[in-house]
Formats: C-alpha cells, sequence, structure tokens
C-alpha cells in the first residue's frame, strides 16, 4: 500500500537524512523545496541531485520570495557571520535566522499534503545543534501539527496530520552516522550559508561548521570540498 508523505527538503544534510529515514520506514516521499530568495540558492541544485539519487516520484520547488522582509543575512544585504571553530557559536537567535520560515515551509507542506493525499510531513528541525531558531523547537512542531489538524479538509474528516521530526533530539554526529547507515551520499548535499560562485562552502558559517563538527564527532569525512580547508 502506497503510503505518500511530504519530505521539506533543501538539499542539505539534515533534509537528506530525513528524506532517507522517510523511505526507510516505508514512506513513498513527495519532496518540496523552496526558492524564497535565499542567497545560497545552489542548496536547490542538491535538493535536485538528491531526489534524482532517491527515485522520487515527484519534486515540487515553490517560489516564494522572503527579500522584501529582509530581517536575515540569508534574505538581506547582510554579511553572514563567520567563526573559526563551532565554540565561538553564540547561544543567542543567529542573524542567519529567516522570520517565520518554518511557519511558512510547513504551511506550503500542508497543501501538497492534501493534493497528494498524504497525511504525514518529514521536516528537519533539531532541537540540539539548531543554531538557536526558535521554530525548530519540539513545542514549534506540536503546535503546527495540531494547526494542521483544524485547518485541513483531511484534519476535519478526522484523518490527523503527523509531522514526523526524527532529528529532534539527535546530535549532528548522530545524524550523521544514521544517513550514512542508510547509505545517504552527502556529496550530493549542500549546507553553507554563504558559498562561493561554484558552490564550495566557506566552512566557516554557522551550518558549515555544525556539519564539519558532526562528521568529525561521527568519525567519518565530509566529502565536500571547503574552499578554507
Amino acid at each position: 500500500m502506497d503510503r505518500p508523505a511530504v519530505v521539506l527538503l533543501s538539499g542539505g544534510l539534515d533534509s537528506t537524512t530525513v528524506l532517507a529515514i522517510a523511505r526507510s520506514q516505508g514512506f513513498t516521499p513527495y519532496a518540496l523545496s523552496f526558492q524564497y530568495g535565499q542567497r545560497h540558492a545552489v542548496e536547490l541544485d542538491a535538493a535536485i541531485r538528491v531526489v534524482k539519487a532517491f527515485d522520487v516520484p515527484r519534486h515540487e520547488i515553490a517560489n516564494i520570495d522572503l527579500r522584501p522582509f529582509g530581517g536575515s543575512a540569508l534574505t538581506a544585504d547582510i554579511d553572514v557571520p563567520k567563526h573559526a571553530s563551532v565554540d565561538e557559536l553564540a547561544a543567542d537567535i543567529p542573524i542567519t535566522y529567516v522570520p517565520a520560515r518554518n511557519t511558512i515551509f510547513l504551511a506550503f507542506a500542508l497543501g501538497y499534503a492534501e493534493v497528494v493525499g498524504a497525511v504525514d510531513i518529514f521536516i528537519g528541525v533539531n532541537a540540539l545543534d539548531y543554531s538557536g531558531y526558535p521554530d525548530c523547537r519540539p513545542e514549534f512542531i506540536a503546535a503546527f501539527e495540531n494547526v494542521g489538524r483544524l485547518a485541513t479538509r483531511a484534519g476535519v474528516e478526522g484523518n490527523g496530520l503527523t509531522i514526523h521530526a526524527p532529528l529532534m533530539h539527535m546530535t549532528k554526529a548522530q545524524i550523521v552516522s544514521t544517513g550514512l547507515g542508510l547509505g545517504v551520499d552527502y556529496g550530493l548535499t549542500s549546507s553553507c550559508y554563504d558559498p562561493d560562485a561554484d558552490g564550495r562552502p566557506c566552512g566557516h558559517c554557522d551550518s558549515c561548521l555544525l556539519r564539519l563538527n558532526g562528521f568529525a564527532e561521527a568519525g567519518a569525512i565530509d566529502p565536500l570540498d571547503y574552499r578554507d580547508q
């Protein structure tokens, strides 16, 4: 029996791992990515590579422009913070936080799920190595799951929506190990917030540092070619 599930796929390490997990649990993934005006739009090329590798039956890239709102180094003319090591990452919400991004993405996923007949949505949020983003917390996921049950025809008809966040309580090292165990080729992915014109990751933004630290703690080698490593 087909078990469709919408998988939010950025093309990065976390969302690719989530795609592999969804497949391993017997779901047929319907991938959803976003062109939202992000400076690291190269991640969409990675998402396309990933869906081809996983033979995903349908992949939609929704075009929404969050640049008019600004407020983030990913969508405005604001420098992406760089650090020498993961120990320098601040505990405060960083400037790379895109206001309400996951709320917006999940709202789109609700519509996509209704169209493809899915009552399951997978998202790669994480409450441990999450860079301080408020929309990556379990409280947010639980609240939005309730919204989905109230706001959709499927929910009203008793087909309760489930939002799966399988990485929520994993360290980055555990995420890497899980993905490698499922055969994920992380050379297909892109995580950097400030890649160069050729798509090579910087190695010093929050996302790069968390990724590199995860591979190191997992005892694995990151296959990406970092320009400053």
